[in-house]
């Protein structure tokens, strides 16, 4: 199995910019896509972005797209999420989650335990 532990979170206002961390242990991280998801007051929890086992392929939900990047690490089993411009639609408890990615396909098989980003006005 794979230890996700996710760090970075904290309050930030409007504008402002974070960067979130994910550690990675157990087996290596490298053989599994990897995403963050976000958990916000609605019941879903939401995919943010991902990005695919050899860091080549990356992928957005349009509303953070052109704001957040994603990259890995992947000699170091670190996933990281640059938050930038945010907003207070972005405050959510984040997670970070290893995966097969099959095409359009995402399987999420390991989560983190999440670190929450709360954008004030």
């Amino acid at each position: 199995q794979v230890h996700l532990e996710e760090s970075g979170g904290g309050l930030v206002q409007i504008g402002g910019s974070l960067r979130l961390s994910c550690t990675a242990s157990g087996r290596a991280s490298e053989n599994y896509a990897m995403a963050w998801y976000r958990q916000g007051p609605g019941p879903e929890r939401e995919f943010v972005a991902g990005i695919s086992r050899s860091g080549t392929d990356t992928f957005y939900e349009d509303s953070v797209k052109g704001r957040f990047i994603i990259s890995r690490d992947i000699a170091r089993n670190m996933l990281y999420l640059q938050m930038n411009d945010l907003r207070p639609e972005d405050t959510a408890l984040y997670y970070c989650t290893a995966g097969e990615l099959n095409g359009p396909v995402y399987r999420e098989d390991y989560w983190g335990q999440g670190t929450q980003v709360t954008v004030s006005s």
